[in-house]
């Protein structure tokens, strides 16, 4: 596919159908994605390939404290997790909040899982001394998470970034043998849509980008 078709027409893709994603379909993908850009070039970065059912029931037996907040504050018309405010419903009332199966369903039932990883211990944290969630760490995985997305709907295939599982990080580094120095970045079903999406509904540029400043004109 040409480049801006690919960035244009990747959704977050969450049914698969059961076409398996074989191991060379899976090396040429890593194989491209690879070229992502990384702090320092220090490439940080580990990925664990899941195919084991087994495992991945015990990864999605983590998630139910990430989801029933998540749930419970859409519900409350909140946006979820985010790092500003805090949840308006109550822990007993985000305790009693079901966990709906289409955050568990794509990490059970798509032909094949990546867990992202990434070490700290090499990336340049600048904002860790910042009064506020860090971010900038991010910026040594992402690149590659997404690259394997764009590499992905270039293979026909499809995936999304979930993220349900950091919550239970030291759980989920248990589960996979991490070292210490690793943080979990992503978790990412892969493997071919039900249905592909191709027109995807994004915010125009007028509305997020500007001049000079923030309150300039827009470009």
């Amino acid at each position: 596919m040409e480049l801006y078709d690919v960035m244009r027409t990747t959704p977050a893709t969450r049914e698969f159908t059961d076409d398996p994603v074989d191991d060379e379909t899976l090396r040429r993908i890593l194989d491209h994605a690879r070229f992502a850009p990384s702090g320092g070039n220090r490439q940080g970065a580990h990925v664990v390939v899941v195919r084991e059912q087994a495992t991945r029931q015990a990864l999605v037996e983590l998630y139910p404290s990430a989801v029933k907040r998540y749930v419970a504050q859409v519900k409350a018309g909140e946006a979820p997790w985010n790092s500003v405010h805090p949840p308006g419903p109550s822990p007993e009332e985000i305790e009693a909040t079901e966990v709906p199966d289409r955050f568990t369903g794509p990490v059970l039932e798509a032909p094949v899982v990546l867990v992202f990883f990434v070490d700290l211990s090499v990336v340049a944290s600048m904002d860790q001394d910042l009064d506020r969630v860090g971010v900038i760490s991010g910026g040594s995985v992402y690149p590659l998470v997404w690259n394997v997305l764009l590499a992905a709907r270039n293979e026909g295939l499809g995936g999304t970034i979930t993220t349900m599982a950091v919550v239970e990080e030291a759980k989920v580094k248990e589960l996979f043998g991490v070292p210490d120095t690793y943080a979990v970045a992503a978790v990412v079903p892969l493997g071919r849509p039900v249905k592909v999406l191709t027109k995807l509904k994004r915010q125009p540029i007028e509305e997020f980008v500007t001049r000079e400043r923030y309150d300039g004109p827009a470009l």
